[in-house]
């Protein structure tokens, strides 16, 4: 039957100097068949110009359309009072992020909407008796992951159509904190983030999947130099700066400070 190896980036969030570690750190891995990026690439970091190029230059990588990359898309900050994932259009942290979506999308041009234009919104492939399925949070929504009970409702749909399928495997990313969760016989994985970690450790990540004729799932945090993007966020200072600068020092969101 044979195995396939896919490395996973996700979250990258214009962070160059993570996003660049990360694809070294893959670069060097010796059997690798798929590279596929989970979205949210551009919005709230420094520097989208470099970010995308880099992504470019990743060979047949597989990208997967993000909500910050959909907000590009449908010029979110046109709307009348714009809000994103359940934040009041009042909230002044919802308007600085609003704003930064634009200051994003202006320094992206239309290379930056043709380029999430051709984003997947979810990617499907079947290895030996195994399904693994690749979305931002979930084909259904792109800001919320499914909870346990929803991913058994998926599984339990698709499998009715694939029924030699022994193993389900859900990967996502979008909340920035890793998971392995599993029941029966579906596991829902997140390695967190490449480029904006919100889990206490600062630290970036990539990940690598193996499925077929073993299953392995292998979760790489690697220090990079985090004072490049602080000083990048200072000298540039798109809106929201100064908690995206905390937010890369102690990869967790912080408004106090």
């Amino acid at each position: 039957m044979g195995s396939k190896t896919f490395a996973i980036i996700t979250d990258v969030h214009s962070n160059v100097a993570a996003l660049r570690k990360g694809l070294s750190i893959i670069e060097q891995h010796s059997s690798i068949d798929q590279i596929i990026c989970l979205g949210d690439c551009f919005a709230l970091g420094p520097d989208p110009k470099t970010t995308i190029q880099l992504l470019k230059t990743i060979p047949e990588c597989i990208f997967i359309r993000g909500n910050h990359d959909r907000y590009l898309l449908e010029k979110l900050w046109t709307e009348e009072r714009p809000n994103l994932e359940g934040m009041s259009p009042d909230d002044p942290i919802c308007q600085a992020i609003v704003a930064n979506e634009e200051w994003t999308a202006n320094e992206l041009g239309n290379e930056g909407v043709e380029f999430c234009a051709a984003m997947h919104i979810a990617h499907r492939e079947i290895i030996g008796n195994t399904l693994v399925e690749f979305t931002h949070a979930w084909y259904q929504r792109d800001d919320l992951p499914p909870t346990l009970d929803e991913a058994l409702a998926w599984r339990k749909h698709v499998e009715k159509g694939n029924p030699t399928i022994e193993k389900f495997i859900f990967i996502h990313g979008h909340v920035h904190t890793p998971r392995n969760e599993s029941k029966e016989n579906l596991t829902i994985l997140c390695q967190g983030a490449t480029g904006l970690p919100f889990d206490d450790d600062p630290r970036g990540a990539v990940a690598f999947l193996t499925v077929g004729d073993k299953f392995e799932w292998d979760v790489v945090r690697y220090d990079y130099d985090k004072t490049e993007t602080i000083n990048l966020l200072e000298k540039r200072q798109p809106p929201f700066y100064t908690n995206l600068q905390n937010t890369v020092r102690y990869a967790s969101i912080r408004n106090d400070l």
